[in-house]
């Protein structure tokens, strides 16, 4: 029994104040998305920080949902974590992805993270202008609006599981300090 309390020692010395970690459903998301706002009602006093915390929760959630690797084996899902320092907190996912997925996404991480703010506003109109939808849904503005709501560029890796199958780790950082 000594992993229960090895889990919670983790857990508060990474300041998460909530980890979920297995299947990605729509009743699953929303209420992991529930419990990840009343913890932010009670822990957070800036109505404006709350607002974008939760705005990059809903996308980081919404991320795990479209991209996840359909063909992930039994028992695999995914994981997502909220984490409150002093000064910022964090909202962390990871999923399993194709591995032919690897380069396109990260082309597109890349570019989002090269850009400044105006550039940010701009890539966000010109994609909703141009409306293309890929194969799994999105316009791809969930990362530019996870970038413009944090302020901040978002930390990611992909860790080769096998052949055919990598896990994405997707990091943003929010301020605390209202700018």
């Amino acid at each position: 029994m000594e992993f229960v309390y090895n889990i919670y020692d983790n857990m508060k010395s990474e300041k998460l104040i909530l980890a979920y970690e297995g299947e990605f459903t729509r009743e699953i998301s929303n209420a992991v998305l529930a419990m990840a706002e009343k913890n932010l009602e009670n822990s957070e006093k800036i109505t404006s920080i709350k607002k974008k915390v939760f705005n990059v929760m809903v996308e980081c959630i919404q991320n795990i949902v479209k991209h996840a690797d359909e063909n992930v084996s039994e028992g695999e899902g995914a994981i997502f974590l909220v984490g409150k320092e002093n000064d910022h907190y964090m909202v962390c996912s990871g999923n399993f992805i194709n591995n032919t997925d690897i380069v396109k996404l990260e082309e597109k991480l890349s570019e989002i993270n090269r850009l400044d703010k105006e550039g940010l506003k701009q890539k966000f109109k010109e994609t909703i202008k141009d409306g293309n939808l890929n194969e799994k849904g999105g316009a791809g503005l969930g990362f530019l609006d996870m970038v413009r709501k944090s302020g901040e560029k978002l930390e990611y890796s992909f860790k080769k599981v096998d052949t055919d199958k990598s896990f994405f780790s997707l990091k943003s950082t929010i301020s605390r300090v209202k700018k």
